[in-house]
């Protein structure tokens, strides 16, 4: 019964996860707040004692309707695979010549290397391997890229590549 009700409880959740996708691309991009995109985001996850500490310069980007998707799974991954001793999850972001990158760091156990590999492959990971796979679409729909070159032992390192003319500092 226990097995069962697991595997019915993960078809549960694999469908109520994809539902939130079946529009993706369907609505013309948008400028966007990043820090209340990880507001909404937090809003709906359990942060245990977690500390969140939102970008300083709080920038907007030009993204698909479902952008803030992408920080509730980092962030929800985060909570999930750390470590129960990481304590705090921080965004902020570097401006170049030719884009902006958005870093998202944890001070968890981060990612091995074998792991690293497969991250955002459709299917890989312990729950339903859609996450990352769905956040790196999301993203592309606007040339926006994503990485994690986090050291393993010393924390997970998400880094979002907006290209230049799709973010802007409003103060």
């Amino acid at each position: 019964m226990k097995k069962e009700k697991k595997a019915a409880d993960t078809i549960e959740h694999q469908i109520l996860f994809t539902k939130d996708y079946q529009d993706l691309g369907a609505a013309a991009p948008e400028w966007q707040n990043i820090n209340a995109n990880i507001n909404r985001a937090l809003s709906g996850l359990p942060m245990r004692d977690v500390h969140v500490e939102v970008d300083p310069k709080n920038p907007e980007v030009f993204a698909d309707w479902l952008f803030e998707k992408v920080f509730y799974n980092l962030i929800d991954n985060a909570l999930k695979y750390a470590g129960v001793d990481m304590k705090t999850i921080r965004f902020s972001s570097q401006e170049s010549d030719m884009s902006l990158v958005i870093v998202c760091e944890d001070d968890g156990v981060g990612i091995s290397a074998e792991d690293k590999k497969r991250l955002f492959t459709k299917g890989f990971g312990k729950n339903t391997g859609l996450g990352l796979f769905l956040s790196r679409e999301i993203l592309a729909i606007t040339a926006i890229t994503i990485t994690e070159n986090g050291t393993p032992g010393k924390g997970a390192r998400f880094e979002i590549t907006v290209p230049k003319g799709a973010y802007r500092f409003t103060g």
